[in-house]
């Protein structure tokens, strides 16, 4: 099985993944975690260009290209290997970030999909958890200096919470909004209900 949870910035993607890939080694699995972009070396220095590198002018579609190349080389590296080897893969975003970030808060819409699909050999997560939160409450969680994708304005946030929304509506087979307004053990008894292990 192969999960990702996504989400705007300050939602608790990072907690809950942990919390997650916790609950299914408990019930015996072997559990390979990892974060898009990044997780392989050339996926860290593109994360490292993309959130920390102010000095560059990134284009909004070299931005959606960069991430795509972290996430085939993520693919190629670590999630297909790791599937193939009966393991079951958590990733912290994954090609819906993209459709989102890029596409419904960058203006990139159109394409993204058939671009994410040569980018990940058509590999998709099983289920994909979109913790859904009030942006303006997912701002305040963020008590750390932000990145250069979180900077991006109010605008922006709440562009991301509506395409979260409606890319969630329209793919309902394969994901499922999270309440991740509760505290961190509610968020993730609703996610672990989702899954089936409850």
């Amino acid at each position: 099985m192969f999960y990702s949870f996504d989400g705007i910035d300050g939602s608790g993607k990072s907690t809950q993944v942990r919390l997650f890939a916790e609950g299914l080694r408990e019930h015996g699995r072997e559990v390979v975690v990892c974060r898009d972009p990044g997780s392989t070396p050339l996926g860290d220095e593109l994360r490292k260009l993309l959130l920390h590198r102010d000095d560059l002018n990134i284009a909004r579609r070299a931005e959606m290209l960069l991430y795509m190349a972290a996430r085939a080389q993520l693919v190629e590296q670590v999630i297909r290997p790791a599937l193939e080897a009966g393991k079951v893969v958590v990733s912290d975003r994954f090609l819906l970030a993209n459709v989102v970030y890029q596409g419904h808060a960058g203006g990139l819409v159109p394409s993204l999909w058939q671009v994410g699909r040569v980018a990940t050999g058509g590999l998709e997560p099983d289920l994909t958890f979109v913790l859904d939160i009030d942006d303006a409450r997912a701002a305040e969680r963020l008590a750390r200096p932000l990145d250069r994708m979180e900077r991006q304005g109010e605008a922006f946030r709440a562009a991301l919470r509506a395409g979260y929304l409606a890319e969630a509506a329209r793919h309902s087979q394969r994901m499922v909004v999270i309440d991740a307004s509760g505290n961190v053990d509610e968020v993730q008894a609703e996610v672990r209900r989702a899954a089936g292990m409850a």
